[in-house]
Parts: structure tokens; sequence; C-alpha cells
């Protein structure tokens, strides 16, 4: 599933392909994603110019001319291509997750501009799209995510008071986008081995400066991972011609059997499920 990192780079390929370009045409090839997608919704696209591209948690919005927004959430497997008019496509995925070419199925909504079009591909259909008619909705719909990690607000207080009294653990709380807009499950598992902290510990029981470095390395793991263009199973670049590389420098994620990396530790790394969710930590230095 694309995160905060992989989200941001579909962004940032995104606002420099389609910035200030109007919308000619839409096709909805199948209206069946996470939410149906309304009949009037190739009406509310047409003719309006993206005046920008943004992102909250894990959230694509398209900022429209007429000050409405479009929302895109690419769920589990979404990818969105960039095929370019009268030129040879080498790359079209945004991103570097999945295929890095546009699949011939599961191509499920166009959106085209006059000299290229981008391709909403989702095989598994957990993503949508939404149109959102003014500010004041979008803001309310965002307002029941917690901050994102590079938001003032995500702070060791703010973590430390949410915490208190809290039985679940911490592991699933980086994954909980009511306390955390962003994190996924590669990032949690990094976080927490950067900080020492074992992902089954009691949230309760992190003491101030355990929270304290929660804030700092969730900020250094992501941006270092948007740097690298987040993370990729596959090696290849994207249509703008960046690579993903931050799978390359995982310290513990799908690591499971082998040796941890930090100076001196003898320990193992071991895989656990927490939630279904694959939970990848050493047996040594993570307490």
């Amino acid at each position: 599933m694309p995160e905060l990192p992989e989200v941001e780079v579909v962004r940032q390929s995104l606002s420099k392909k389609i910035k200030q370009k109007k919308v000619k045409k839409v096709i909805v090839k199948n209206r069946n994603l996470r939410f149906k997608i309304p009949t009037n919704f190739e009406k509310l696209l047409i003719n309006q110019k993206i005046i920008k591209v943004d992102r909250f948690s894990k959230y694509l919005i398209l900022h429209l001319s007429n000050k409405s927004y479009c929302l895109i959430h690419l769920g589990m497997s979404g990818t969105i291509h960039i095929i370019h008019n009268n030129k040879k496509n080498f790359f079209t995925n945004s991103s570097f997750y999945s295929s890095p070419t546009l699949p011939k199925k599961h191509n499920h909504v166009e959106i085209i501009f006059s000299n290229l079009r981008i391709v909403y591909n989702d095989p598994r259909r957990f993503g949508f799209f939404q149109i959102i008619k003014n500010l004041d909705l979008l803001e309310n719909k965002i307002s029941t995510f917690g901050p994102e990690p590079f938001n003032l607000m995500f702070d060791q207080e703010y973590i430390f008071s949410f915490f208190r009294k809290k039985e679940k653990n911490i592991k699933n709380f980086l994954l909980d986008q009511k306390f955390v807009s962003g994190i996924g499950n590669i990032y949690a598992n990094e976080i927490l081995f950067l900080c020492k902290i074992n992902p089954f510990k009691k949230a309760k029981l992190l003491s101030l400066e355990e929270c304290k470095k929660i804030v700092i390395k969730s900020r250094e793991i992501l941006l270092d991972a948007i740097k690298k263009g987040g993370s990729s199973i596959r090696d290849f670049k994207n249509v703008i011609g960046k690579k993903g590389n931050f799978q390359k420098t995982f310290k513990v994620y799908e690591r499971d059997g082998l040796n941890c990396k930090k100076i001196k530790c003898k320990g193992i790394i071991q895989k656990k499920n927490i939630s279904n969710r694959s939970t990848f930590f050493c047996n040594i230095c993570q307490k």
C-alpha cells in the first residue's frame, strides 16, 4: 500500500505535469471503486484548471479553478500513470510501486488534458475519487485525522498525553490515522527500530524521552524516504526520471532472520504479526 512518502512522490510528479492545465475530458470506465464514482463526476471536472496539486496524509488533493477540490486516495494498489501524446512513454508510473508502465487491465479513470492524460489503475479497487465542493467541507473531512508527522502539533507532549492510560501497543498507534496521519506499516517498523522501542510495548509505558524520539525519527525517516523516492520492491524510474531507492536502506522491514544492522548489536531481526500486519524488530536492541 502506498504510504505518505509514495503519495508525496505522486504529488510531485503530478504537480510538474498537470498544474495550471485545463481538464478537456474525463472517461470513467469503472465507477465501482471503494466508493462509487457519481454520475456527475465527469461534468464536475471538465473545463476545470488544476490550480495546485496538494497532499494531506495519504490523500492527493487537486485544487480546481472553481474553488472545489478533487480528492484521490490510492487505496491498497492504486497507481496514477501519465501518458504523453505523440511521445514514447517508456515509463508512465508517477511513483515507484507496481508496474513502471501502464497495465492493460484495471484502468478505471482517465483525466485528459491537451497534451497528456492521467490514468488511474487499481486492481483491488480500494481507492476512490471524490469531489468536495468547498474549503469548509474539505477541512471538515480531514479534521477527523490526527496531525501529520511534519505538523508542529505532533510533538512529544501531544504523544505523551495521547498515550496516557492507553493499553494498546505502540505499533498499532503509529498505524492509527486518528493519532497520526500518513505513517503506514513499512515506516512504522523502521521508526520503532531507530527509536529502539519494541513494537509490542504498551503506549502508556513510553517515557517522554521515547515520545520525543518518535517525533524526531518519524520526520527523519519520512523525509529520507521522500528524498529517495519512496519504497519499491521493484527498482525502476518513474515518469519524471527519478528512482525509488528507500527500500535499499531498510533496517528491519522484510529482513527477518538477518543480523541487526546496529553496530555491536548481536540481535536477529524477528517477524511477528500485530493486528494482521507484518512486524519486524530486533530481538535485542528494541526494548
